[in-house]
């Protein structure tokens, strides 16, 4: 494989793995157009969330049924006043409201909010991380459910382990949601509806809100943010923003987007559904399999940045509600129909999910992004990283340095014997050069003859790529494992404040505007790293001089390729840029270790073939 495949096949490696942020840099996202996810529903949904709708025909039962009355989207009464309870366990701190009687917003008390002094908290309360901050509903709150509607206010009570929200209807309806406090940021939700009247009742299609996908932060570009769900056999990812955008593959360049506003999914099958964002997640798990996910962008309140004019630089965040839905339940006089889940809040951690996972047997661990086969390395790179800093103590810094030096030691043979083959290689240059004239007007014999050549000195086309492309796999489960490791959120290392976060050492106002590593509304953050990761990238190339017969074009595209690589990383996660620094190092120590092997002996040109 000759030095212009070996380029062609890193470019390509390296668009792939980066398609996602270079798409979001290219195009960033835009705020969503006032009452487009209102709009949408009313359109998607039945004619009961139409206001203007007389009733719901009722299916045919034996006995008369009392007809649903339709509601709006407008799910509770906004002129009552709201009352609220909050709770704590060791884990969280839990803020329940009457409006739609639900969870309104977790604090993960052992999260600080951020790290980062970009940014302020939006309510300027305690920063802690947070889970369905800033949603339009509560999770647990009833969305298009009819006669199991009323005006949405519900009366909150505290219960020996958690909360309990209660509302009669004039119906005969009673609805009871209990919320209990559990261990491993476990929450225990039930929505009981009972008939308490003299007829039956038809409650209609209805759907339960679990929770909404928010960013972390005004530098989250949304690129984490979403929602997966899992049907029992794989988990589906699709429910992002990139799907909601409708972005075609020549769209993301063009501009051209047909934006959706609602998804869904599922056939009786939604075994648990997860909105979360890079490093939380909330997974609810019903005890039975819901009907259907549906997933929809809605527009979350702005952030209160330490500049009112770069706040409104900005777009307005984005997130994703999600909520399970539910067919049409008629209830006879005392009966009663009920839904159970479990709810997780918190870190996307993976030893906490595997609990989770096991608990439940129904892989909720994946909600870190590791199936697959390079999924499966990222968490073998995970634990041995997480093993690495429980014994040692020395920080996550000098575990990912660990990390890395044991990988080169793994493939320092096949990097050996690669770069030995690169320069046994050169030296056969001319004798191949010489085959390749004598034989240029029959291309089948030049080959013929060219690899009869190479078998005879015994070294292989390949023998140089070879190791690089068996690495790949490695490369790929340590990129995913860097993304999503919240072990290195707020990990310091030398100057880095937190390794899952660009390494800003500070910023310069009024440049916010430079392409790919400019903040809009903030300004050119100045990030060491990906500085330092460069000019090491091109120490290492000046060490491999190009092969002979390289024309100029591929000698550009080696000489501005850590360029390249400086611009698409320089945002990047700081731990990412110390890994591919610590690796173009032990590189270059190896090709000096190499080089100070006996020189290849040049093989005197072949005989002419007779």
């Amino acid at each position: 494989m000759d030095r212009k495949t070996i380029i062609i096949l890193i470019a390509c490696f390296t668009l792939l793995l980066l398609w996602p942020k270079l798409v979001n840099t290219l195009i960033p996202p835009k705020p969503l157009p006032p009452g487009a996810t209102n709009a949408v529903v009313a359109a998607t949904l039945s004619a009961s969330t139409n206001p203007s709708a007389a009733q719901v025909t009722p299916q045919p039962v034996p006995a008369p049924i009392i007809p649903a009355v339709a509601t709006a989207r407008t799910l509770f009464d906004t002129n009552a006043p709201e009352q609220t309870l909050t709770l704590t366990n060791a884990n969280a701190r839990y803020t329940f409201t009457s409006r739609g009687g639900g969870l309104k917003l977790v604090e993960l008390i052992h999260f600080p909010e951020s790290f980062s002094t970009i940014r302020k908290k939006r309510s300027g309360a305690e920063e802690l991380a947070t889970l369905n901050e800033g949603a339009p509903l509560p999770i647990g709150t009833l969305v298009d459910a009819g006669t199991a509607q009323g005006d949405g206010v519900y009366a909150l009570t505290r219960t020996a382990t958690g909360v309990r929200a209660e509302k009669s209807l004039p119906n005969g309806l009673t609805i009871t949601k209990n919320f209990d406090l559990g261990t491993n940021y476990l929450v225990t939700t039930s929505v009981r509806i009972v008939n308490s009247g003299a007829q039956p009742v038809l409650v209609p299609a209805r759907e339960i809100v679990i929770g909404t996908a928010t960013p972390l932060g005004p530098q989250d570009h949304g690129q984490f943010v979403g929602v997966m769900w899992y049907n029992g056999a794989e988990a589906n990812t699709k429910a992002n923003q990139a799907w909601f955008d409708n972005t075609s593959f020549l769209g993301c360049f063009t501009g051209k987007k047909d934006p959706r506003f609602l998804y869904r999914d599922g056939q009786s099958n939604v075994v648990w559904a997860a909105p979360h964002n890079q490093f939380f997640s909330l997974i609810a798990m019903p005890e039975t399999p819901a009907e259907n996910i549906l997933v929809r962008p809605v527009a979350l309140p702005r952030y209160t940045l330490d500049n009112s004019a770069e706040a409104a630089a900005r777009p307005a965040p984005q997130g994703y509600e999600t909520t399970f839905a539910y067919p049409a339940t008629p209830l006879a006089a005392g009966q009663a129909d009920e839904t159970k889940l479990s709810l997780f809040a918190g870190p996307k951690e993976y030893r906490t999910l595997a609990g989770i996972a096991g608990q439940f047997a129904n892989n909720a661990d994946l909600v870190m992004g590791y199936g697959g086969f390079f999924g499966g390395i990222a968490k073998l790179l995970l634990l041995a990283m997480n093993w690495i800093n429980d014994v040692f103590r020395f920080g996550y810094g000098w575990a990912i340095i660990a990390i890395t030096i044991i990988i080169k030691l793994i493939f320092w043979p096949l990097t050996a014997a690669s770069t030995r083959s690169m320069k046994r290689m050169q030296a056969l240059q001319p004798q191949m050069k010489a085959i390749q004239e004598k034989y240029k007007d029959d291309p089948m014999k030049m080959n013929k003859k060219t690899m009869e050549f190479m078998k005879e000195h015994k070294v292989s086309p390949l023998g140089g790529c070879l190791p690089m492309l068996i690495q790949i796999p490695v490369f790929m489960g340590f990129y995913n494992m860097i993304q999503s490791a919240i072990e290195l959120r707020g990990a310091a290392f030398l100057w880095i404040g937190d390794l899952s976060q660009p390494d800003t050492l500070f910023v310069i106002s009024g440049l916010g505007g430079v392409p790919f590593i400019g903040i809009p509304g903030v300004g050119l953050p100045f990030n060491l790293l990906p500085l330092l990761m460069g000019a090491t990238q091109v120490w290492q190339m000046s060490l491999t001089p190009p092969s002979p017969g390289m024309d100029p074009a591929q000698q550009k595209i080696m000489k501005y390729m850590p360029l390249m690589f400086i611009v698409i990383l320089y945002n990047f996660s700081a731990g990412l840029a110390l890994y591919w620094t610590v690796q173009n190092l032990l590189t270059i120590a190896q090709t000096k270790l190499t080089k100070t092997e006996p020189a290849v002996e040049i093989i005197p040109p072949a005989k002419k073939a007779k």
